[in-house]
């Protein structure tokens, strides 16, 4: 009986182990970058959103015909946010994106104005 108990509890161990590496591992490709096509806009001046400036990117979703809203993060926005802040612009936003509860976030890499 102990050497089952003990073999068992090895199993385990081990299977805890192997789910720990995965999770790491996913976490690590978690930062992808991608490249989001729409309308670069201040969410204040532009589209009357919020009370603050934030410069924002605004994708037409193909599927449920909805704008999708990405927030630039704040190193983004105050690099970026002067070309776009009384006049909106279409182009094409190049970096990462995290979820932060509702809102989308995107560390920019690269903007390409059209």
């Amino acid at each position: 009986m102990r050497v089952m108990f003990a073999s068992f509890a090895l199993v385990v161990a081990g299977l805890l182990i192997a789910t720990e590496t995965n999770l790491a591992q996913d976490k690590k490709t978690d930062k992808k970058e991608v490249v989001l096509k729409g309308k670069v806009a201040c969410n204040k001046c532009e589209r009357n959103v919020t009370t603050d400036c934030e410069t924002v990117v605004v994708v037409k979703d193909e599927k449920s015909k909805k704008d999708l809203v990405y927030i630039f993060d704040k190193a983004s926005h105050t690099k970026y946010h002067d070309d776009i802040c009384t006049a909106a612009k279409n182009g094409s936003v190049t970096g990462s994106v995290k979820d932060d509860g509702k809102k989308k976030i995107v560390s920019v890499s690269k903007v390409a104005y059209d």
